[in-house]
């Protein structure tokens, strides 16, 4: 599951390490340290004239059948095995309507009794930019309005997570951002067999304040390492 990323990252910075083409648009980016479902995420798309460009999509994709937004609540992200087949991702993934999720990492949330939670951030362990698989999709609103939208395919989560949740979203190792785009011819079997998780030791986690669950809260405080308690020994029976 992916339902909290960020991203601080300069576009300066993020236009080089995306290639993508300099006569695209800038997006207009602030730096977000806790970007939730229904907001907007950056990705990267390959255009009409093969050209890979930065866009703007709303998260939570909207399949061009949906009749309202309800539907967004529930398809944030897509798990890999169903993407294909699932009625409201199938139609993008038919039409080839792949593109780059750029994040600088993720939150995931450890269950620990019936209600704590406790956060953590994931980034990548060589400080770069995690760069996600995602689908997209043209909606049009019942009031006329275009507006495009995106989901973040997931998978099951590697060694380094799987304690904290059982599924993660698909990291992109960068050789592979071209095949995802369709800036490279690859099959759909090439395709699917990029859905799979990332490395364990391609990412690094840790703690983090509880404060990242609201998601009014939007500071640079979210990504600070915290303690986490732990439970006091068992004293000894003396008898």
């Amino acid at each position: 599951m992916c339902g909290r990323t960020r991203l601080v990252t300069d576009y300066s910075e993020i236009r080089i390490e995306l290639k993508f083409d300099d006569e695209g648009r800038v997006p207009n980016l602030r730096p977000r340290w806790n970007i939730a479902p229904s907001e907007d995420l950056l990705v990267a798309v390959r255009d009409a004239d093969g050209k890979r460009r930065p866009a703007l999509m709303r998260w939570g994709l909207m399949p061009g059948w949906a009749k309202d937004t309800r539907i967004a609540f529930s398809t944030f992200n897509a798990r890999a095995d169903g993407v294909d087949v699932k009625p409201a991702f199938r139609g993008a993934w038919k039409a080839g309507r792949r593109c780059l999720v750029v994040t600088d990492g993720f939150y995931e949330w450890r269950r620990s009794g019936n209600k704590d939670r406790q956060p953590f951030a994931v980034a990548m362990a060589d400080g770069k930019l995690m760069v996600m698989a995602g689908l997209y999709e043209d909606w049009t609103s019942p009031a006329g309005e275009n507006i495009r939208t995106v989901t973040v395919i997931t998978t099951d989560a590697n060694a380094a997570l799987k304690d904290i949740h059982p599924r993660m979203p698909v990291v992109l190792a960068e050789k592979d951002w071209a095949k995802w785009l369709g800036e490279e011819t690859t099959s759909e079997a090439g395709l699917k067999a990029l859905l799979v998780p990332c490395p364990a030791g391609a990412i690094k986690l840790w703690p983090v304040d509880r404060r990242v669950g609201n998601v009014k809260n939007d500071d640079a405080g979210l990504v600070e390492p915290v303690e986490i308690a732990r439970p006091a020994p068992k004293q000894a029976s003396l008898f």
